[in-house]
Protein backbone atom coordinates (compact mmCIF):
# COMPACT_ATOMS: atom_id res chain seq x y z
CA UNK A 1 0.00 0.00 0.00
CA UNK A 2 2.99 2.45 0.79
CA UNK A 3 4.32 2.12 -2.95
CA UNK A 4 0.89 2.54 -4.52
CA UNK A 5 0.70 5.68 -2.61
CA UNK A 6 3.73 6.84 -3.75
CA UNK A 7 2.68 6.13 -7.11
CA UNK A 8 -0.15 8.33 -6.76
CA UNK A 9 1.54 11.11 -5.41
CA UNK A 10 3.03 11.58 -8.90
CA UNK A 11 -0.19 11.93 -10.69
CA UNK A 12 -0.85 15.49 -11.57
CA UNK A 13 -3.73 17.39 -11.02
CA UNK A 14 -6.15 17.47 -13.77
CA UNK A 15 -9.76 17.09 -14.95
CA UNK A 16 -9.06 13.34 -15.06
CA UNK A 17 -7.75 12.79 -12.17
CA UNK A 18 -9.86 13.78 -8.82
CA UNK A 19 -10.69 10.24 -8.39
CA UNK A 20 -6.57 8.98 -8.34
CA UNK A 21 -6.20 11.74 -5.78
CA UNK A 22 -9.40 10.70 -4.09
CA UNK A 23 -7.76 7.40 -4.31
CA UNK A 24 -4.28 8.16 -2.76
CA UNK A 25 -6.01 9.76 0.51
CA UNK A 26 -7.95 6.29 1.07
CA UNK A 27 -4.78 4.99 0.50
CA UNK A 28 -2.63 7.06 2.71
CA UNK A 29 -5.12 6.66 5.36
CA UNK A 30 -5.08 2.68 5.27
CA UNK A 31 -1.37 3.08 5.32
CA UNK A 32 -1.35 5.10 8.49
CA UNK A 33 -4.05 2.81 9.90
CA UNK A 34 -2.02 -0.57 9.46
CA UNK A 35 2.04 0.62 9.91
CA UNK A 36 2.28 -1.12 13.34
CA UNK A 37 1.16 -3.93 11.96
CA UNK A 38 2.79 -3.10 8.67
CA UNK A 39 6.14 -2.86 10.68
CA UNK A 40 5.26 -6.33 12.56
CA UNK A 41 4.97 -8.39 9.29
CA UNK A 42 8.23 -6.99 8.06
CA UNK A 43 10.08 -7.96 11.01
CA UNK A 44 8.70 -11.54 11.00
CA UNK A 45 9.90 -11.47 7.11
CA UNK A 46 12.53 -10.65 8.26
CA UNK A 47 13.19 -13.23 10.43
CA UNK A 48 11.97 -16.07 7.92
CA UNK A 49 14.32 -14.75 5.29
CA UNK A 50 17.23 -15.75 8.04
CA UNK A 51 15.80 -19.05 8.42
CA UNK A 52 15.81 -19.75 4.48
CA UNK A 53 19.51 -18.71 4.84
CA UNK A 54 20.26 -21.06 7.47
CA UNK A 55 19.06 -23.73 5.67
CA UNK A 56 21.25 -22.76 2.60
CA UNK A 57 18.57 -24.29 0.18
CA UNK A 58 19.81 -24.17 -3.92
CA UNK A 59 17.87 -21.89 -5.65
CA UNK A 60 16.69 -22.20 -8.90
CA UNK A 61 19.16 -20.33 -10.68
CA UNK A 62 21.63 -22.92 -9.30
CA UNK A 63 22.13 -26.27 -11.16
CA UNK A 64 21.06 -29.69 -10.26
CA UNK A 65 25.22 -30.84 -9.27
CA UNK A 66 25.13 -27.64 -7.00
CA UNK A 67 24.36 -29.60 -3.73
CA UNK A 68 23.70 -28.06 -0.23
CA UNK A 69 26.40 -31.00 0.54
CA UNK A 70 29.10 -29.04 -0.97
CA UNK A 71 28.17 -25.79 1.40
CA UNK A 72 27.32 -27.34 5.19
CA UNK A 73 26.97 -30.17 7.56
CA UNK A 74 24.06 -31.43 9.25
CA UNK A 75 25.56 -30.27 12.79
CA UNK A 76 26.34 -26.99 11.64
CA UNK A 77 22.67 -26.23 10.39
CA UNK A 78 21.20 -27.64 13.85
CA UNK A 79 23.43 -25.50 15.99
CA UNK A 80 22.77 -22.39 13.26
CA UNK A 81 19.15 -23.19 13.60
CA UNK A 82 19.64 -23.74 17.65
CA UNK A 83 21.41 -19.59 18.18
CA UNK A 84 18.60 -18.10 15.78
CA UNK A 85 16.18 -19.72 17.68
CA UNK A 86 17.33 -18.81 21.09
CA UNK A 87 17.90 -15.40 19.30
CA UNK A 88 14.37 -14.79 18.50
CA UNK A 89 12.12 -13.85 21.01
CA UNK A 90 9.35 -11.33 20.23
CA UNK A 91 6.82 -9.86 22.36
CA UNK A 92 4.22 -12.82 21.73
CA UNK A 93 1.29 -10.05 23.21
CA UNK A 94 1.81 -7.08 21.00
CA UNK A 95 3.43 -8.58 17.70
CA UNK A 96 1.04 -10.91 16.50
CA UNK A 97 2.91 -11.87 13.40
CA UNK A 98 6.05 -12.26 14.70
CA UNK A 99 3.99 -14.70 17.62
CA UNK A 100 2.62 -16.65 14.82
CA UNK A 101 6.22 -17.39 13.12
CA UNK A 102 7.79 -17.89 16.44
CA UNK A 103 5.27 -21.03 17.31
CA UNK A 104 5.15 -22.47 13.63
CA UNK A 105 8.80 -22.17 13.91
CA UNK A 106 9.24 -24.43 17.39
CA UNK A 107 6.35 -26.92 16.23
CA UNK A 108 7.92 -27.27 12.98
CA UNK A 109 11.62 -27.90 13.94
CA UNK A 110 10.77 -29.49 16.45
CA UNK A 111 8.79 -32.28 14.47
CA UNK A 112 10.54 -32.51 11.25
CA UNK A 113 13.81 -31.01 12.12
CA UNK A 114 15.61 -34.27 12.12
CA UNK A 115 14.14 -35.01 9.01
CA UNK A 116 15.50 -32.17 7.23
CA UNK A 117 19.32 -32.57 7.66
CA UNK A 118 19.67 -35.80 6.16
CA UNK A 119 20.02 -33.77 2.25
CA UNK A 120 23.50 -32.10 3.91
CA UNK A 121 25.25 -35.14 4.54
CA UNK A 122 23.44 -37.46 1.75
CA UNK A 123 24.95 -36.35 -1.99
CA UNK A 124 22.22 -35.99 -4.21
CA UNK A 125 19.70 -36.04 -1.87
CA UNK A 126 17.21 -33.27 -2.28
CA UNK A 127 16.23 -30.84 0.26
CA UNK A 128 12.53 -31.17 -0.57
CA UNK A 129 9.88 -31.76 -3.25
CA UNK A 130 8.91 -28.77 -4.49
CA UNK A 131 9.76 -29.38 -7.94
CA UNK A 132 7.76 -32.59 -7.85
CA UNK A 133 4.82 -30.68 -6.74
CA UNK A 134 5.53 -27.79 -9.00
CA UNK A 135 5.28 -30.52 -11.92
CA UNK A 136 2.17 -32.29 -10.90
CA UNK A 137 0.22 -28.47 -10.26
CA UNK A 138 0.73 -27.73 -14.02
CA UNK A 139 -0.73 -31.43 -15.24
CA UNK A 140 -3.56 -30.34 -12.80
CA UNK A 141 -4.00 -26.76 -14.44
CA UNK A 142 -3.96 -28.44 -17.81
CA UNK A 143 -5.99 -31.05 -17.47
CA UNK A 144 -8.48 -28.49 -15.97
CA UNK A 145 -7.42 -26.57 -19.00
CA UNK A 146 -8.50 -29.37 -21.23
CA UNK A 147 -11.47 -31.46 -19.75
CA UNK A 148 -13.06 -28.34 -18.58
CA UNK A 149 -13.68 -30.53 -15.15
CA UNK A 150 -12.98 -28.84 -11.61
CA UNK A 151 -11.57 -32.40 -10.07
CA UNK A 152 -8.46 -33.79 -11.15
CA UNK A 153 -8.72 -36.99 -8.80
CA UNK A 154 -7.44 -39.24 -11.57
CA UNK A 155 -3.92 -37.16 -12.10
CA UNK A 156 -3.37 -39.05 -8.57
CA UNK A 157 -1.77 -42.50 -10.69
CA UNK A 158 -1.78 -41.23 -14.28
CA UNK A 159 -0.77 -37.19 -14.06
CA UNK A 160 2.45 -38.31 -15.87
CA UNK A 161 0.39 -39.70 -18.88
CA UNK A 162 -1.36 -36.50 -19.32
CA UNK A 163 1.50 -34.59 -21.32
CA UNK A 164 2.19 -38.03 -23.57
CA UNK A 165 1.20 -38.09 -27.38
CA UNK A 166 0.55 -41.16 -29.02
CA UNK A 167 3.43 -40.70 -31.78
CA UNK A 168 6.15 -42.41 -32.76
CA UNK A 169 8.34 -39.80 -34.63
CA UNK A 170 8.64 -36.02 -34.57
CA UNK A 171 7.37 -36.09 -38.02
CA UNK A 172 4.12 -37.60 -36.68
CA UNK A 173 3.79 -35.78 -33.99
CA UNK A 174 4.52 -32.43 -35.59
CA UNK A 175 1.45 -33.81 -38.41
CA UNK A 176 -0.94 -34.40 -34.81
CA UNK A 177 -0.28 -30.93 -34.02
CA UNK A 178 -0.97 -29.64 -37.40
CA UNK A 179 -4.52 -30.67 -37.52
CA UNK A 180 -5.56 -27.63 -35.31
CA UNK A 181 -6.46 -25.23 -37.53
CA UNK A 182 -3.81 -22.19 -36.83
CA UNK A 183 -6.00 -19.09 -36.84
CA UNK A 184 -8.15 -21.19 -34.41
CA UNK A 185 -5.69 -22.15 -32.22
CA UNK A 186 -4.54 -18.43 -31.99
CA UNK A 187 -8.46 -17.32 -30.96
CA UNK A 188 -8.82 -20.08 -28.58
CA UNK A 189 -4.96 -18.60 -27.06
CA UNK A 190 -6.32 -15.11 -27.05
CA UNK A 191 -9.56 -16.17 -25.59
CA UNK A 192 -7.44 -18.18 -22.78
CA UNK A 193 -4.81 -14.63 -22.45
CA UNK A 194 -8.02 -12.32 -21.59
CA UNK A 195 -9.77 -14.75 -19.33
CA UNK A 196 -6.46 -14.99 -17.21
CA UNK A 197 -5.54 -11.34 -17.47
CA UNK A 198 -7.11 -10.40 -13.93
CA UNK A 199 -5.21 -13.17 -12.46
CA UNK A 200 -2.31 -11.57 -13.76
CA UNK A 201 -2.73 -8.46 -12.65
CA UNK A 202 -3.37 -9.65 -9.40
CA UNK A 203 0.02 -11.59 -8.82
CA UNK A 204 1.33 -8.44 -10.62
CA UNK A 205 0.16 -6.48 -8.04
CA UNK A 206 1.20 -8.93 -5.06
CA UNK A 207 4.69 -9.59 -6.37
CA UNK A 208 5.18 -5.68 -7.74
CA UNK A 209 2.73 -3.03 -6.21
CA UNK A 210 5.31 -0.25 -7.29
CA UNK A 211 5.97 -1.47 -10.96
CA UNK A 212 1.82 -2.56 -11.67
CA UNK A 213 0.52 0.57 -10.57
CA UNK A 214 3.12 2.72 -11.59
CA UNK A 215 2.41 1.02 -15.21
CA UNK A 216 -1.05 1.21 -14.78
CA UNK A 217 -0.91 5.48 -14.44
CA UNK A 218 1.14 5.66 -17.27
CA UNK A 219 -1.02 3.94 -19.21
CA UNK A 220 -4.19 6.18 -18.03
CA UNK A 221 -1.80 9.56 -18.36
CA UNK A 222 -1.44 7.94 -22.35
CA UNK A 223 -4.96 7.68 -22.82
CA UNK A 224 -5.57 11.15 -21.09
CA UNK A 225 -3.35 12.54 -23.21
CA UNK A 226 -5.00 10.81 -26.43
CA UNK A 227 -7.79 11.53 -25.84
CA UNK A 228 -6.54 15.24 -24.97
CA UNK A 229 -5.32 15.05 -28.70
CA UNK A 230 -8.30 14.07 -30.62
CA UNK A 231 -10.60 15.88 -28.93
CA UNK A 232 -12.10 18.85 -31.23
CA UNK A 233 -11.96 22.30 -30.51
CA UNK A 234 -14.76 23.62 -29.43
CA UNK A 235 -16.39 26.30 -32.04
CA UNK A 236 -16.53 29.98 -32.07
Amino acid sequence: MAAVSQVLSSVPAAGETPYLHQLKRQVDRVVAQNRVTADDLGEAHTWLRRIAACLRYPSSAQPDSETVTQVVSSAQVQQEMADLQRAFQPDLKRKPAQAALHGAWQRTWKAYGPDLLHCYDIPGLPPDNLRLESLFGRLRRHQRRISGRKATRELRDFGQAQVLFSAESEAELLAHIRQVPLPDYQENRRRLAEAEAPHRLLRRLHRNPLGTVRCLIDQHAARRAKLESTSDPSPL
